[in-house]
This record gives structure tokens, sequence and C-alpha cells, in this order.
């Protein structure tokens, strides 16, 4: 029984193992009768073997003009993998061309691409360019209608009658009294002198009568130098006799704005008592920028509106250009003149002042045409079939809304008035090109 469960045993291991090197021996047959049997196959399908059966073509790839790979045919506003073009700058989503003979940095834009940007165009014309100049003014005194009050004899003040900074004082009223023993003296002298002519009037000598003529004179002058009126000398020649105390008037009109007038006070000559102005003309001061000082001129018109009287306007005009510059601020100063009838102008108040200056015809286009680097203005200038050139321009005088253009265009000329930073960057990046182009021309594209 043993022996043949062995045998059976026996024939199964040997089965099994027949199997198994059939299997091996049929994977190895197969691995290398499959890559003849590829080949095979391909060259039969390969374009011009005579396999008996006509070639498949492929589908005829596009290519991109100068770019030497496939891709898909670019749409406006969109170009291939890198937004590149045929003869483009490559500028991501401004698909700019630029074409051979135009001006360094033109750009030429398709309808469609100028309509997607928003180009807009507008001619170059004469049209009256006005200008304003704002600055900042402060109403000063006027400085021609300062007044001091000041004595030319030594003396004691016995009486004030103006007592107060800011009172306004009338030409001709009493300010002050002041006891003064060398003006005593004097009038005693003019008094004495007076008399000695009266008496010597019937004297039969001539010279004694010019003495005492000359003696009058010399008195009445050296009282009138010490600030008496003829008023003053008329009264005292009237009353004939000397009076103490003399009495100071006002030389002028106007407002206190210094008083140094105190009751018992010893003054000696050239003391000065009271400073006057006189309000009914003020000077504004405002400061003016160099650059804009060449528009401004002497008797211009010129308004000032000021925070206190909101609504209201002074006109006023420049009456004088001062010929020195600030040269921290780089202003040039400005004086106007401004009626004030009604003292409603305080001196230290602040105000906007604004000068006209004439409108003149000039040639002129919209301040937006003007793109401005510092060192140069440009305007991209419109040639047609969209085509635009980058032209340097010198400007002038401006306005709110135009420039004055004084060399570069003339009139009828189109320029881009939107758009123009757009096409900036274009003209830059395809001037950019155009030097690589020529660097590798020569040999240096590796620079």
């Amino acid at each position: 029984m043993k022996a043949e469960t062995r045998r059976m045993l026996i024939g199964v291991v040997t089965v099994l193992s027949a199997l198994f090197i059939g299997l091996v021996a049929g994977y190895g047959l197969a691995h290398k009768a499959g890559p003849q049997m590829t080949e095979s196959r391909s060259m039969k399908e390969m374009p011009g073997m005579d396999t008996g059966k006509a070639p498949v073509p492929r589908e005829k790839e596009p290519l991109l003009a100068g770019s030497g790979r496939a891709g898909a045919i670019d749409a406006p506003g969109r170009g291939s993998e890198n937004n590149e073009t045929p003869g483009t700058s490559g500028t991501p989503g401004m698909p700019g061309m630029t074409q051979p003979g135009l001006p360094p940095g033109a750009v030429v834009l398709s309808a469609v691409q100028r309509q997607l940007i928003g180009v807009r165009t507008t001619p170059v014309t004469y049209a009256p360019l006005g200008q304003e100049i704002r600055a900042v003014g402060m109403v000063t005194y006027d400085e021609r209608k300062l007044t001091q009050v000041n004595l030319r004899v030594s003396g004691w003040i016995q009486k004030v009658f103006v007592d107060a900074v800011g009172k306004a004082v009338r030409k001709g009223e009493p300010m002050l009294t002041l006891y003064s023993p060398d003006l005593l003296a004097t009038q005693d002298e003019y008094l004495l002198a007076l008399r000695s002519q009266a008496q010597l009037a019937d004297s039969p000598m001539a010279e004694a009568k010019y003495g005492a003529a000359a003696l009058v004179v010399s008195a009445r002058e050296r009282l009138k130098l010490w600030n008496l009126t003829d008023e003053q000398i008329a009264e005292l020649e009237k009353r004939g006799k000397a009076e103490a105390i003399m009495t100071v008037y006002a030389p002028s009109g106007g407002i206190v704005l210094k008083r140094e007038a105190l009751s018992g006070k010893y003054v000696d000559p050239g003391t000065t008592l009271y400073e006057l102005s006189d309000l009914g003309t003020v000077w504004i001061h405002a400061d003016v920028y160099e650059s804009q000082m060449a528009a401004v001129k002497v008797n211009g018109p010129a308004a000032v509106a000021f925070g206190a009287y909101p609504g209201e306007q002074f006109q006023a005009k420049v009456s004088y250009i001062y010929p020195s510059l600030n040269e921290t601020t780089r202003t040039v100063r400005v004086r106007l003149e401004l009626p004030n009838p009604k003292l409603k102008l305080k001196p230290g108040m602040y105000g906007t002042v604004t000068l006209v200056i004439e409108a003149q015809e000039r040639l002129v286009v919209p301040k937006e045409a003007v793109l401005d680097t510092g060192l140069r203005q440009v305007v991209f200038l419109d040639r047609g079939q969209g085509v635009y050139v980058p032209t340097q321009v010198k400007i002038g005088q401006r306005s709110e809304e135009l420039v004055e253009i004084l060399e570069g265009l003339k009139k009828g000329d189109l320029v881009v008035t939107s758009a123009n930073f757009l096409l900036d960057a274009e003209s830059k990046l395809a001037s950019t090109r155009n030097m690589q182009q020529m660097m590798g021309q020569i040999g240096m594209a590796d620079w």
C-alpha cells in the first residue's frame, strides 16, 4: 500500500514539473519574437513602403513663422504659449507689432487691438490758453503809510490823550502834552525878537531893522524845527506869552501800532512815542514758484479769497515783484495792493491769491496727451493705419486742461489722449528687441 502511494506522488510531481517547464519555454519564445513582429509591422505602415495599401497621411500641424515650433493660431489679443505673434514685440496681453521701415519705437496695432486697449486721438489745434497761478498770501501794512511820532526836544510828558494800541487817530488830533524848558526858552526868544522888531520899526538905522528881522526869522524857524505848527506859532504871537506846556498833534491818520508815551515819562529828542499805520490800503505778500514767474506781470489782475469771508472775493493787482529768490522754498515774493475802506482786512490774515494770466492763442494739446518723464516730454503721434510714433515735444504754459506745445508738433497732427502708458511700454519693449536683433547681427547676441 505504501509503495502504491509513493508511485502516485511521483507521477503528480512529474506532471507538475512538465507543465512548469512548458510555461517557461513558451514565455521565452514569445518575448524573443515580439520585437521582430513589432518592427515588421511598423515597416509595413511607413509611408512609401510597398505594403499593398496607400499610406495614411498625418494631419498637417501649423507652424508659427519664425518660431520653429508648432502651436495654435493666435487669436486677437492672445499669442502662442509665450503670447508671441509673428513680428510682435512679445508683450503679454499687449500684442503691438513693429514693422521694418518705421521710426524707432513705433507701434502698430490692429483695429481690434486699438479697441481693446481704448486708444483715443485728438487733433493739435490753436486755442486760447489762460493760466491761473494760486498761492498763499498774507495781509500786511502798507509800508508807505507807516508813521512814527517822536519829539525833537527833551522834556516831560504831562498828559496822554491817545492811550491804547489799536486806537484810530485822525490827522491833527492831539496825542499828548509836553513840558520842555528848551522849548519855553525858545518861545521867549521869539517873543523878544518880535518886540525888538516892533521897537526898531521907525529907526533910521537900516542895519538895526535888518538885525531885528533876522532874529525873528531865526527864532521862528527854530520853533518850526521843533515841530510847532504855524497855528501854534500864530497863537503864541497873539497871546504874547510863552506857554510852558506844548501839545503834540498827530502828523497823519491811522491805527496805533505801538505806544511808548506814558504820563510823567522823560523823553529825549528822537524817542519814538507812537507808530501809526493807515489801513485804508493794505499789502498782500504771496510767494510764487520760480517756474511760474515768467507769466507774472506787474499791474496784472488778481483775486484774493479769505476764510473769514466765505463766498467773497477781493480784487487786487500786482504792484511789485521782488528781485530776490528764497533759496529755501525756491519762490519769489509778489506784492499786491488791495483797497480796504471798511477795514475788513486785518494785517496777519491769510488768504488764497489767484493770479489771472491773460489768455492768448497758442498751439495746444490736452494734458492727457503728454507723458512727462522728468527728462523729456513725449506724445504719441497717430500716423494712420494703426501706426503710433513716440515724438518728443517741448511744452510751455499749462492750464487745468491744456498744455502749450512750443516744439515738436504742428496744427492738425493727431495725438493719442488715452492708453498712452500702454503704448509707451510697448514702444520701449520694441526698441529693446530691435537692439537685441542688431547686436545679434553683429555677433554680440551673447551680450
